[in-house]
């Protein structure tokens, strides 16, 4: 087994020499550590089977588990989902940001990706430099979940962890500093409804609901 490469970046000014080789890795269908503007996540190529296999073994998570397509704008988020102008203007002044977006799926989504029942899926884009700098290198979303180890109940967040525990089972991890243990707010956005799936990072106030309400609701 080989061990993973480890490329520091700078969170807010990323080398480009770094972001292309980081950008080839996930092209020839590696695995990737990455960091977002929430935790750190886990991310592959859009399609790539063995590596979303990968992914699921090293988090043990069943096939129901949602992967997220994060995305560089909005124009390729409405690639693979369904916005109508409302949505499209909630979403345009709400990214980039710590929110994951579910939405109907185009047929542009993987079918291993989806929900079998309701072909919906996550998207997002993200408030880091390192990730939309990858995407841009990139040119098509990651296909990600939050990296948290199966026996945690909180995503790890330093980089030189990840590669004592996780070394060997990726292909890459950047290293771009410290990253925050909270998730993205989830916001479903199906049938013109907004709802409010799970409080994390991002304000839900901007969609109509405030924290105090989540919790006393």
């Amino acid at each position: 087994m080989h061990m993973s490469q480890f490329f520091q970046l700078h969170p807010a000014n990323p080398q480009a020499r770094l972001v292309r080789q980081a950008a080839d890795i996930i092209l020839q269908g590696g695995v990737v550590a990455y960091p977002t503007d929430s935790a750190y996540a886990l991310g592959c190529r859009l399609g790539n089977k063995d590596g979303l296999e990968r992914i699921r073994r090293l988090r043990q998570l069943d096939d129901k588990h949602n992967f997220t397509l994060v995305c560089r704008d909005l124009s390729e988020l409405a690639l693979y989902a369904k916005v109508d102008n409302s949505m499209f203007r909630l979403l345009k002044a709400n990214t980039p940001g710590a929110y994951t977006f579910i939405l109907n799926a185009t047929t542009e989504v993987p079918r291993l990706m989806l929900h079998p029942k309701r072909r919906t899926v996550g998207l997002r884009i993200p408030d880091h430099q390192i990730t939309l700098d990858l995407l841009e290198a990139l040119g098509e979303p990651l296909m990600s979940v939050t990296l948290m180890l199966p026996s945690d109940n909180l995503p790890l967040t330093d980089p030189e962890r990840i590669r004592e525990l996780l070394g060997k089972q990726l292909d890459l991890i950047i290293d771009g500093g410290a990253c925050t243990v909270e998730p993205t707010t989830v916001i479903s956005l199906l049938n013109g409804e907004v709802e409010v799936m799970r409080e994390g990072l991002g304000d839900p106030e901007p969609f109509g609901v405030s924290r105090r309400e989540l919790h006393e609701g």
